[in-house]
């Protein structure tokens, strides 16, 4: 049969000259296109809805109509919304479910329909102007008891379904003019009970996670949104978890998934042919390793972290840190074709909230999930997705390194992790990461990340907006740890060579990056970074020798500093757009220009005296340790201040793209899924 037949509903052909037959529900669907489809039959609507839906055709069909039939036929669409809504109270089954999916038809059907037209000329075709608050309130008051009640699990899945099918119907969700409904008739405290109650959030928390985050974001510049308001006082511990656990368990599963496909990659010809001809198929290699983005999830975890104090201490919770692959899973009804890494997780691991404990087995967080989840996307930024992911886990790590809360359980020594981050294949390295990481507080890790993303996007294509958020994010670091004394055991010298390296590469590459980005913004704040450690560095470095070998490091690189103050100087000398930003850098400068002009002639002195031709480290580091008292340092303000993050409105014009990007996403999945319509079918046949 054609696809076009199809389409038209048709079951069979009788014979050569006669017609096909169609389907009863096609033959009702073209009264109601035709006329009052109640003259010629009283019980029109009763039987309605005990058919089944044919989705495609009715969508087709609404999406056909030209100007004059949707004037001609628009009361006829109001009665089918109606008489929708009038369904969805029915105790018959099978009638609510048929309604559920009439409506996501007659949404998605007006909306292609009306690509052009305003909100209102939708409002206007699908319920009619004058009784649309009335409609929509009985509509909302339908779901939230379905989503709310005791019925069948099915039955609410197909209620977020319809309620996702509504919000995602426009490209731009500010523009769909019908969730000013949703706004006033609201559905959050369905969403927080689903999300609070472990068997349902097991079977929907995905969906109302996703749900939520999209709401938020409806005109969320433009007006007061009150699931915004709703979402920033939430203080229900279990709610918050509940919430906690699906976004876990969303991002541990990409973690799963990129892991099994690493260890594919990493077996087989592929890997014996990379092995024999060296390193030239690392790009290739990383091409296969690519698991689509979930932005989604990730969006509901910024929405949380960014609006809500108390979702803080959810990121902490610990428990045991167990492969979901080996964990016998009761799949979750999706197409085939929904992309991988946007799958909800396994039913089983999120309906397990309490754990048997096992000494010897390792236990996680959410923290160290999406720091995991960061080390994926983040290797990676050619990708438009990718680097929108990588942008947005460097965004809501701003907003955690911000928080008072936040920093005090990074930095607790009680709190040790053994975190084993992935990191990009390079040629001088091996890829697989080092499974022999210590135990340490969690915030090593972040640094960690932070180390990684600045030694591996040194490139043409330089991610300029994503290394300020990367230096930021270590600075409020630094920040909290000079301000409560903390003292990290951390391998500090691996973070002052990469910043080193930074600012080399951005030497080597000035005329071609300054023709795209300001690179003394950066410049500057990698210098401000020395000087933090210059300057504070004797309260929160874990020894004095740590002090010392920050003063090695600098001598030893002095070539650097020494070609960026000549650098510097020169544009900040010559009239320019760039004078003021490279005469900043300039006077950021003199503290490490100090070091190393006080330092290098007692270390050539030194050697001299000694007639030693190369000084070994700990030669030099007693030069250094030998000179302190002579060197004179100018005391500079501001150094352990920062800018707090603010959205609004250096972020919003990143958040609007990503939220239409999302919703096209989800709009795809939700019509890709039809919501299954003959296994719903079959699960109310014994009532019908």
């Amino acid at each position: 049969m054609s696809q076009t037949e199809k389409r038209a509903g048709l079951l069979r052909r009788t014979s050569s000259s006669k017609k096909p037959l169609k389907e009863k529900v096609v033959l009702m669907y073209e009264d109601i296109f035709a006329e009052e489809p109640t003259k010629s039959n009283p019980r029109f609507w009763d039987e309605l809805f005990l058919m089944k839906v044919n989705l495609e055709y009715l969508e087709g069909k609404l999406e056909s109509l030209d100007g004059d039939e949707v004037l001609r036929v628009k009361d006829n669409i109001n009665s089918l919304f109606q008489h929708c809504v009038q369904a969805l109270a029915e105790e018959h089954q099978i009638k609510v479910v048929n309604a559920l999916q009439t409506l996501c038809a007659l949404f998605r059907g007006v909306h292609q329909k009306n690509r052009s037209a305003t909100g209102f000329d939708i409002i206007n075709m699908l319920m009619g102007f004058d009784k649309a608050e009335l409609r929509m309130k009985e509509l909302m008051e339908s779901l939230d008891a379905l989503l709310c009640g005791d019925g069948s699990q099915s039955l609410k899945s197909l209620c977020l379904k319809l309620l996702l099918c509504l919000v995602t119907v426009t490209d731009n969700i500010s523009q769909n003019t019908i969730l000013e409904y949703v706004m006033i008739n609201s559905i959050f405290e369905a969403i927080l009970q689903i999300l609070s109650d472990v068997s349902s959030r097991a079977q929907h928390g995905y969906d109302a996670v996703v749900l939520l985050a999209l709401l938020v974001n409806y005109r969320k510049y433009e007006s007061v949104n009150p699931y915004i308001v709703k979402l920033s006082i939430v203080d229900d511990e279990p709610t918050l978890d509940g919430m906690g656990r699906v976004i876990h368990h969303a991002l541990a599963e990409y973690n799963r998934q990129y892991k099994e496909k690493e260890e594919e990659n990493q077996g087989g010809f592929f890997s014996t042919l990379t092995s024999m001809v060296g390193s030239m198929f690392i790009a290739d290699a990383d091409e296969k390793l690519s698991v689509q983005t979930n932005e989604a999830i990730l969006l509901a975890l910024y929405e949380a972290v960014h609006l809500n104090r108390n979702f803080i201490t959810v990121l902490a919770q610990s428990h045991p840190e167990i492969d979901i692959a080996t964990t016998p899973a009761v799949p979750v009804p999706a197409s085939p074709l929904t992309p991988l890494g946007t799958t909800p997780p396994s039913l089983d691991m999120m309906n397990n909230p309490e754990l048997p404990l096992d000494p010897n087995l390792q236990t996680s967080n959410l923290l160290i999930t999406f720091l995991k989840y960061s080390s994926i996307v983040m290797q990676d930024t050619k990708d438009e997705h990718r680097l929108n992911s990588a942008r947005l886990c460097l965004i809501i790590l701003t907003c955690i390194a911000e928080d008072q809360y936040a920093d005090a359980f990074l930095h607790d020594d009680n709190m040790n992790f053994r975190v084993n981050l992935h990191r990009m294949p390079m040629r001088h390295r091996k890829k697989a990461a080092d499974k022999s990481n210590p135990s340490r507080p969690l915030v090593c890790a972040v640094l960690d990340l932070m180390v990684e993303f600045i030694v591996t996007h040194m490139m043409k294509e330089f991610p300029m907006d994503l290394y300020v958020r990367c230096v930021q994010i270590i600075h409020k670091l630094i920040c909290y740890q000079k301000k409560c004394r903390v003292r990290m055991h951390y391998t500090w010298r691996e973070l002052w060579s990469a910043l080193i390296n930074l600012l080399k590469f951005l030497l080597s590459n000035e005329t071609i990056l300054l023709s795209k980005h300001n690179i003394f913004q950066l410049a500057l704040q990698v210098v401000n970074l020395f000087n933090m450690f210059i300057t504070y560095g004797d309260t929160f470095l874990p020894t004095p020798s740590s002090y010392d070998e920050l003063y090695y490091e600098i001598i030893r690189m002095h070539q650097v500093f020494d070609n960026l103050y000549c650098m510097v100087l020169r544009v900040s000398t010559n009239a320019g757009q760039w004078k003021e930003p490279a005469s900043k850098v300039t006077h950021a400068l003199v503290n490490v220009r100090a070091i190393i002009n006080h330092f290098n002639p007692k270390i050539e002195s030194y050697a001299a005296v000694n007639h030693i031709s190369q000084l070994s480290e700990d030669q030099v580091l007693e030069v250094v340790r030998t000179n302190y008292d002579t060197l004179t340092l100018k005391l500079q303000d501001g150094l352990d201040q920062f800018e707090r993050y603010s959205e609004q409105p250096r972020e919003a014009g990143f958040f609007k793209e990503l939220v239409r990007s999302i919703s096209l996403n989800v709009r795809k999945n939700v019509s890709l899924s039809t919501m299954s319509q003959d296994v719903l079918l079959k699960e109310f046949s014994s009532i019908s």
